[in-house]
C-alpha cells in the first residue's frame, strides 16, 4: 500500500503533467526514493493508484535505466560506457571498480554498500570518464580518485 508520503508526494507532481501516464515515471522514482526500489507491488499499487495498467509502467520501468526493479546496495554507482568515456579510460575504470569492490556490472557487494550498473550516457562528455553515485556526479577520474570516492560514501 502506498504510504500517505508517497501519495502526497505523487499528488504534487501529478499536478504538473497533463495526463496520469505522464507522471508514472515520477511515481516511480518517489517510490523508488521511499523503498529503495520498485517492487512488482509497488508497480501494481502505483498502477492502482494512477489508474494506468501495470503493463505500460513496467515498460516505462524496464525502458528507464534509473528505476531500479531489484533491490540495490545503498549507494548506487552509474559507470558511463559512451563512446567518450570509453576513449578516455572506461575499461580501466569500470575493472578498477569491479576488484575494488569485488563484484561485477549489476551486482551488489557483499555488505549491501554498492550496487554497480553501466549507463550509456551520463551526459557529461566534457568530463569523461564519469559515474554518478547516488546524485552526485564524479569526473576526470583517474585511478588514484576511485579510492577517494568510494571512502566517501558510507
Amino acid at each position: 500500500m502506498l504510504s500517505t508520503e508517497e501519495i502526497k508526494a505523487i499528488d504534487a507532481e501529478r499536478a504538473h503533467y497533463p495526463t496520469a501516464q505522464a507522471v508514472g515515471i515520477e511515481a516511480m522514482k518517489i517510490v523508488q526514493h521511499h523503498r529503495g526500489w520498485v517492487s512488482d507491488e509497488s508497480l501494481r499499487e502505483i498502477a492502482e493508484y494512477l489508474g494506468l495498467s501495470v503493463e505500460s509502467l513496467d515498460g516505462a520501468a524496464t525502458f528507464y535505466n534509473l528505476i531500479f526493479r531489484r533491490p540495490v546496495g545503498k549507494h548506487v554507482i552509474l559507470i558511463c560506457d559512451s563512446v567518450s568515456c570509453w576513449i578516455m579510460g572506461y575499461e580501466q575504470l569500470r575493472e578498477q571498480l569491479q576488484t575494488e569492490l569485488k563484484i561485477g556490472l549489476g551486482e551488489t557487494t557483499q555488505d549491501g554498500r554498492f550496487t554497480l550498473l553501466p549507463s550509456c550516457c551520463l551526459g557529461a562528455c566534457e568530463r569523461a570518464p564519469v559515474m554518478v553515485v547516488d546524485q552526485d556526479l564524479h569526473g576526470d577520474l583517474d585511478s588514484e580518485k576511485i579510492g577517494e570516492i568510494l571512502a566517501g560514501y558510507e
